[in-house]
């Protein structure tokens, strides 16, 4: 494993590969920008769900999560080829911050992923948004799995 940093930007290949709702404005791949500015916004109902693909495999030691009005979010992991056979890794209920973004962090110590999917499962409104997605790790740079 080389290259130690943010794996979640696009600058480095991660990608959006699925996302359950899109508004031209607020693009799913505005999660990857590295800027808390921009978004993705949901269209409504629950769960929505967006798949981050990585270049290659990663490994994360934290994964941090910039949102709001996130009441419920599920974080779950695969390292197949492509995004199938998810297992989950973490999951939690988010305090409600009126006004500012849900900074939320999980300790992954280390998992392995070639694929993240994340799952809204229930938020404070009928409209969410994920400003950014932050993953503190390694990317194999010899064996890419894409």
């Amino acid at each position: 494993m080389t290259k130690m940093g943010d794996v979640c930007l696009s600058s480095v290949g991660a990608r959006v590969v699925l996302a359950t709702s899109s508004d031209e404005h607020y693009a799913p791949e505005n999660i990857l920008d590295g800027k808390s500015e921009t978004f993705w916004t949901t269209t409504g109902m629950f769960p929505q769900e967006f798949i981050i693909s990585f270049s290659g495999l990663v490994k994360i030691n934290k994964l941090s999560v910039q949102c709001y009005l996130v009441r419920s979010l599920k974080i779950e992991k695969s390292i197949s080829k492509d995004p199938i056979h998810f297992e989950r890794c973490a999951q939690k209920d988010l305090e409600h911050s009126e006004g500012q973004l849900q900074i939320e962090e999980f300790m992954l110590s280390g998992s392995q992923a070639t694929h993240l999917r994340f799952i809204i499962e229930s938020g404070y409104d009928h409209f969410v948004s994920i400003h950014r997605v932050m993953a503190d790790g390694a990317m194999d740079s010899i064996s890419p799995t894409l």
